[in-house]
């Protein structure tokens, strides 16, 4: 008879901003907010911020110019997401060492599957809380439940520093009185959706029908929103997942539609991206670029190379290329440049030439 499945998610508290106390321990037990440059005055969103500061309804993806409103005493911080790496790193080490399947879920999050292991859940959960804590002088939050689902939405209830067991038989008790956004996959026009039907609690929605969830959502996410509220996920951690994509983008401290200070732009994110490609042994054959006009449209472009590649100037020519292809006659606020189509570095070489095109400083020109 298999063993019974016990899945752990551990979910870093706070990463970035915990990350920042390290380096700042005096900033500790204020509410710090990370995100942009730092600098509330100008254009950026939350990253993440302090439980301190999220009492005063801080949360992440808000502009921090709203942020500086909610919580006028805040600190705040530029992201460094080179050092947040850094100390992923180390994290996730700790619980690679663990002998169990791992699935890696972000910078902050990652799954083992303990179900053969010798212990119970709170023990081994345990002990890895108290490694990572060793390791990196960081808290985390671990759920521990009979799959994936369940699990993740345990590791977020007793946060910063929980550690909280589901088993099948607290559904009614402890997952049904949650509200639905609580489960991943539910978005905010899903919930918004849902609260319509008046659906409100996983609850709620566990005992709504399929057929009428079906006739609001389509069958297939009807399927999934009926299981997920029930309990039921069966998807097994994927240990060999391979990035799709890698991109960055920026927003303007002032919209602009100044072709040079674009092009400027441009080149300094491909350099960013070619840096986490080489930095993560990856090369990419499909190159794009995201742009915002100042109304908010936002518009995409691509093309994709004979060969993949790591290669800033490369990318840069590509997203180049996309960008003459966009009539720049608004004023622009976001810009991004991503790379996909993404396979390992040493898998293909890189040696596409663009013909007509070569770079000189920050300015595009025709070669002769």
């Amino acid at each position: 008879m298999p063993p019974e499945r016990r899945i752990l998610h551990l979910d870093m508290d706070a990463f970035f901003a915990s990350v920042e106390l390290l380096r700042r321990p005096d900033l500790k037990g204020k509410p710090v907010i990370v995100g942009g440059r730092g600098d509330p005055t100008r254009r950026g969103v939350v990253t993440t911020a302090t439980y301190e500061a999220r009492a005063f309804g801080i949360r992440s993806g808000m502009p921090l110019r709203t942020a500086a409103r909610l919580c006028p005493g805040a600190v705040y911080l530029p992201t460094d997401f080179a050092e947040y790496l850094r100390w992923s790193r180390r994290f996730k080490a700790v619980m690679k060492s663990v002998p169990a399947l791992f699935e890696d879920r972000g910078i902050d999050e990652a799954f083992l599957d303990i179900s053969e292991l010798h212990g119970d859940g709170r023990s081994i959960a345990r002990d890895i809380k108290r490694r990572v804590l060793e390791e990196t002088g960081l808290t985390c939050s671990i759920g521990v439940a009979p799959n994936k689902l369940l699990a993740k939405i345990a590791s977020e209830l007793d946060k910063p520093d929980g550690l909280t067991i589901i088993g099948e038989g607290d559904l009614e008790a402890r997952i049904w009185p949650l509200e639905v956004r609580r489960i991943p996959g539910v978005g905010p026009k899903a919930n918004e959706r849902l609260a319509a039907m008046g659906i409100r609690t996983i609850g709620e929605l566990a005992a709504s029908p399929r057929a009428r969830l079906a006739a609001r959502f389509g069958r297939a996410y009807a399927a999934f929103l009926h299981d997920a509220a029930n309990g039921r996920h069966d998807r097994p951690l994927v240990t060999g997942r391979e990035p799709k994509s890698r991109s960055r983008e920026t927003t303007f401290q002032e919209d602009t539609n100044d072709r040079q200070a674009i092009l400027r732009t441009l080149g300094r994110l491909a350099r960013q991206v070619a840096e986490e490609l080489r930095d993560r042994g990856y090369a990419g054959r499909t190159i794009g670029i995201k742009l915002r006009y100042a109304d908010f449209e936002t518009l995409t472009r691509d093309r994709t190379l004979l060969e993949a590649t790591d290669d800033p100037l490369v990318i840069r020519a590509a997203a180049v290329e996309c960008l003459a292809r966009v009539a720049l006659r608004r004023k622009v606020r976001l810009l991004g440049v991503r790379v996909g189509s993404l396979m390992p570095a040493g898998a293909l070489q890189a040696s596409l030439d663009l013909p007509g095109l070569r770079i000189a400083g920050d300015e595009l020109q025709e070669t002769p």
